[in-house]
């Protein structure tokens, strides 16, 4: 079974009833403070911590006074953009004391969807990282419609965990795992532990019934699972009512793993290494044995750039030969990559006329 404590980049998913009061409409601050001591415990270990937090609809209803119910779009997206400032506030709050800053990112699923906004997004969520904040992240409900919506978070959280290469994402909710039934109206329903492939039987025991206040149900928990899983990420369900319910799971509370097969990174280098090559890099022999030590292709080492493609496109990369020795994805387009070879990565800025990254093919977008 997966564990918290040895992994390296958590996603943390957490629905609407967990936040926010059902019959007050308010935020449940002790649980949300009580969260948060278990999220320093996780950054305390080394981790790397993204929150994907439902609630802003939630609370800003409770805001505008709008009543209870179904809204219409109009003031279901007033509510989001009222709700989400409070949420952002709150999540702020709670994480100060700890010493930890936070960061808001609204997503739409034309985020994922759009090969710019998907590079765009991803770097920004792994330098935030990098400096130690907890993104919080939420469905852009303000401007979002039936079309670009994920729909729930469930499903956003799964992609935010490939898109970071998370290998742990936690699904609190309000059961304490996945059922061969739903456990409220079927007495002989059982809990799974673990769960290694989502077969068509287990799909088939998946119902659609959410809570008052969350949008999801299993079957969008399992869809996760099978977009995490495939990543390399494993997937918890778990009880999210209780206090500290992270430190809960990792005690031995009631769950469900979804397991991977392998880890993400392995995943991700298989993806990258099957992509079909837009354009080939030639690099010299420094550079060569640079690649071979596990660094990252730099500007400097280019000694050609062939074929057309953009940002993020998979090229193949070749010895001074012309071997093939492997595959990456380039952080610029073939123009402007053909503009910076052989020049040092401070120059960038002065070849281009604008900043550019440091690393023209980093070494977690190469295979080799």
């Amino acid at each position: 079974m997966a564990t918290l404590t040895d992994a390296k980049r958590i996603v943390v998913k957490i629905g609407s009833a967990l936040l926010v009061d059902r019959q007050t409409g308010a935020l449940r601050a002790d649980w949300l403070h009580a969260l948060a001591q278990d999220l320093a415990w996780l950054r305390g270990l080394g981790a790397d911590v993204i929150v994907v937090s439902s609630g802003s609809i939630a609370l800003g209803r409770g805001v505008l006074g709008l009543p209870a119910g179904t809204l219409a779009l109009e003031h279901s997206q007033a509510a989001a953009a009222s709700g989400q400032i409070k949420l952002a506030r709150a999540y702020e709050e709670v994480l100060a004391p700890h010493g930890i800053h936070t960061a808001q990112i609204l997503l739409t699923l034309e985020d994922s969807q759009d090969r710019r906004r998907y590079l765009n997004t991803r770097a920004t969520l792994h330098t935030l990282l990098s400096l130690g904040v907890i993104p919080i992240v939420n469905e852009n409900d303000t401007i979002a419609t039936d079309e670009i919506r994920f729909g729930d978070n469930d499903r956003l959280a799964a992609q935010v965990a490939v898109t970071v290469g998370a290998d742990r994402l936690v699904l609190l909710s309000d059961v304490d795992g996945f059922y061969s039934g739903n456990p409220t109206t079927d007495p002989a329903a059982t809990r799974f532990d673990t769960i290694t492939e989502i077969t068509p039987g287990i799909e088939a025991m998946a119902g659609d019934a959410g809570s008052g206040l969350s949008k999801g149900g299993m079957k969008t928990k399992l869809m996760a699972a099978r977009t995490a899983t495939a990543a390399g990420c494993a997937m918890a369900i778990t009880d999210g009512f209780a206090l500290r319910p992270l430190s809960a799971l990792e005690n031995g509370a009631n769950c469900t793993w979804f397991l991977p097969r392998e880890d993400p990174q392995a995943a991700r280098k298989r993806w990258i290494a099957a992509m079909k090559p837009r354009g080939t890099i030639t690099v010299d022999a420094g550079a060569e044995g640079a690649l071979k030590r596990g660094k990252s292709l730099l500007p400097a080492g280019v000694t050609q750039v062939t074929g057309r493609f953009g940002r993020g496109d998979p090229v193949t990369i070749c010895s001074p030969t012309g071997a093939p020795l492997g595959a990456g994805l380039c952080r610029y387009t073939a123009q402007e990559a053909a503009r910076i070879a052989g020049h040092q990565s401070g120059d960038i800025e002065r070849v281009l006329g604008y900043p550019g990254r440091a690393a023209l093919i980093h070494r977690d977008d190469m295979v080799l």
